[in-house]
């Protein structure tokens, strides 16, 4: 696999760096993105992801946050009626972790290692983040042909496992997105960029896989289920290199 060329750290002082990261949190929390706790884990993950993994894994960050956090606005009252919304506090710490402490972990094996496997294994994690968040939230608002992935039968739009083609569509288009930022802050290279896209999408239909089976039975709760979907991603991701 090429190395990756990522932004480096840079000279910037670390005070510096931890307020710009203390300002986005605020905001975050402001604009009632996130929680308290959800601030605070966020910008712990973001000081992780910007001191192991450079400036550009601070922007990827940064551009999930204003995809899920708009595609959770979004047809927030349809939301409402369906019992879907998420709450007015915003996602809690729990929540965060769940759909990014994949990705600080993959931000510090890096750091450590210096291996390209891991920036690759990062972005696939972020990408597949936003992918499947972006997908639920879209597929909640605007499609009324919800279908349950493991028997293709209609269930009523934000039931666990449930997709649509408007949220596959929107999930996918997400992906893109993160993928291409990846590229653009010198995370991973043109080559690696398939592999990360596959492995998010991969992750996501995993992700409606398990709410369809073990989390509609009540074996696992939201947050595991979009761990285990980050997880996933990693997964391909090392299949993939071993392969390839």
């Amino acid at each position: 696999m090429p190395e990756a060329s990522p932004i480096p750290p840079g000279s910037h002082p670390l005070w510096v760096v931890a307020l710009v990261i203390l300002l986005f949190a605020c905001l975050a929390r402001l604009i009632r993105g996130v929680s308290l706790s959800g601030a605070i884990a966020g910008g712990l993950v973001c000081f992780v992801l910007y001191t192991a993994a450079g400036p550009g894994a601070f922007v990827l960050l940064i551009l999930l946050f204003i995809l899920t956090w708009s595609a959770t606005r979004l047809g927030y009252q349809r939301k409402q009626k369906l019992g879907t919304a998420e709450k007015k506090e915003g996602r809690t710490a729990s929540q965060v972790l769940a759909n990014v402490g994949i990705a600080a972990v993959c931000a510090v094996a890096y750091h450590w290692r210096e291996n390209s496997f891991f920036l690759l294994a990062m972005c696939a994690t972020l990408t597949e983040a936003a992918a499947d968040t972006v997908s639920s939230e879209i597929g909640q608002t605007s499609s009324r042909a919800t279908r349950l992935i493991t028997n293709w039968r209609r269930v009523p739009a934000g039931t666990n496992g449930g997709i649509s083609l408007t949220g596959t569509l929107a999930g996918a288009a997400a992906a893109l997105l993160i993928t291409a930022a990846g590229i653009f802050v010198g995370l991973i290279g043109r080559q690696e960029s398939l592999t990360s896209f596959v492995a998010a999408f991969v992750g996501m239909i995993c992700d409606s896989f398990l709410g369809a089976t073990l989390q509609q039975r009540g074996r696992l709760n939201n947050n595991t289920v979009n761990f285990l979907g980050t997880l996933t991603a990693v997964a391909v991701v090392a299949i993939w290199h071993l392969h390839f």
